[in-house]
This record gives C-alpha cells, sequence and structure tokens, in this order.
C-alpha cells in the first residue's frame, strides 16, 4: 500500500501463470480475473494494468491478440483499462497482469491481520486447480469444463 492521500491508498499486484485452457479469449479473461482479484480482495478497485505475456515463436498471433482482448475486455468489466504491457519469446505460454488499485487506507484488507473468530468468504468453489488439471489428462467432461471456466472468468467484486 502507498499512501497518496489521507484517504486514497494504491496498492498493486502482479499475477500470471500458463493457460489452464484451450480458449484463448477465455484465458486472456482468466488471467486478467485471476490477477485483479488480489485487488479486489484487499477492498480496493482497479484503476489500471499492464498485460504481461510469454509466448512461444509457434503459436499464432492471432492466438495473443485473441488472449490479450479477452483480457482486455475483463479490465474493462472491473472498471479499469490496460494501460499497456510487454511481451516476450518463451517455450511456454504464460499471461497475466500488474494491476494497480486504488482502496481507502483505513478500509485496506490484509490477510496478516486475520484473527481468531474471524469469519472467512469463499468467492469461488474451492477445487478448480483439480477440475482443470483433469481437464489437461482428458479427465474432464466438456459441460463440466464450462462452469469451471464460468467460475474463474468471474470478478471476485
Amino acid at each position: 500500500m502507498y499512501l497518496v492521500a489521507p484517504d486514497t491508498a494504491i496498492v498493486e499486484t502482479l499475477d500470471f501463470f500458463p493457460p489452464i485452457v484451450d480458449d484463448a479469449y477465455a484465458s486472456g479473461a482468466i488471467g486478467a480475473a485471476n490477477a485483479m482479484s488480489d485487488v479486489f480482495a484487499m477492498g480496493g478497485e482497479v484503476l489500471f494494468a499492464l498485460q504481461i505475456a510469454a509466448w512461444p515463436e509457434d503459436l499464432s498471433m492471432e492466438q495473443l491478440e485473441t488472449l490479450f482482448r479477452g483480457g482486455v475486455d475483463k479490465v474493462r468489466e472491473a472498471g479499469g483499462v490496460v494501460a499497456g504491457g510487454h511481451t516476450v519469446i518463451d517455450r511456454e505460454p504464460k499471461y497475466g497482469l500488474a494491476v494497480t488499485g486504488r482502496v481507502h487506507p483505513d478500509r485496506i484488507l490484509r490477510k496478516n491481520a486475520l484473527r481468531v473468530g474471524d469469519a472467512l468468504w469463499l468467492t469461488k468453489p474451492i477445487g478448480t486447480g483439480v477440475l482443470t488439471t483433469a481437464h489437461k489428462n482428458g479427465k474432464l467432461a466438456p459441460e463440466d469444463l464450462a462452469s469451471v471456466v464460468a467460475s474463474m472468468v468471474s470478478l471476485n467484486r
């Protein structure tokens, strides 16, 4: 947290990982929703984001553009803007965002402030990682994957 005024603090987060599903647009939306979730968890609102991608030379630029579009649309849904980003060549695709948000300094939520007896709110179902791994191994029906993706692209605010 960085205090810029008595009633305004800036929070930053960064998150990126390999695509979880084969759909480039959904992968962009999932990566963006995941990265922005840390700002929401701190009680903040998203201001802007920078896209970060690692992209293999053997994958098409059209797929990369589609991935970016999924991320941009999700950031817009959150009320923010994508202000730029950076892409590098890598053997494995990866995508995510560096996100800047704003929060009132008296209302920031910190995980190191939890105490015994505090309520824990789950914003999404537990087990997404297990289900996406099952999908990668061909052990998850397409209709089950659709519900997992719908959960992953939803914003946690």
